[in-house]
C-alpha cells in the first residue's frame, strides 16, 4: 500500500471514529440534505455540525453543492468502498 493510499485510509477511518459523523453519513444514505436539515437532527450547535461535516468532506465521504445560501450535501461512498477493499 502506498503512502498516499494509506493517508486516505487514515482520513476515512478517523472520520468514521465519531458516532455523530457516522450518523450524518447514515442520514445521507437515504437522500441528499441541506446542512441545516442535518443539524436539526442533532442536539448540538450548527457550528459543531459544520465541523463534523468539514471532517467528512476532508475524508472525501461527502460532496457539497452550493445553490445560493443552500449547501446541499450528498454521500460519496467511493472512499468507503476503498476502505472495505
Amino acid at each position: 500500500m502506498g503512502e498516499q493510499q494509506s493517508a486516505r485510509l487514515d482520513g476515512v477511518f478517523n472520520a468514521l471514529c465519531d458516532p455523530t459523523r457516522r450518523a450524518i453519513l447514515a442520514r445521507l444514505t437515504a437522500a441528499d440534505a441541506r446542512v441545516t436539515d442535518i443539524a436539526a437532527d442533532f442536539p448540538i450547535s450548527l457550528n459543531s455540525i459544520s465541523k463534523h461535516i468539514r471532517m467528512l468532506e476532508r475524508a472525501g465521504l461527502l460532496r457539497r453543492s452550493v445553490n445560493g445560501r443552500d449547501h446541499l450535501l450528498s454521500l460519496n461512498a467511493g472512499p468507503l468502498a476503498e476502505a472495505q477493499a
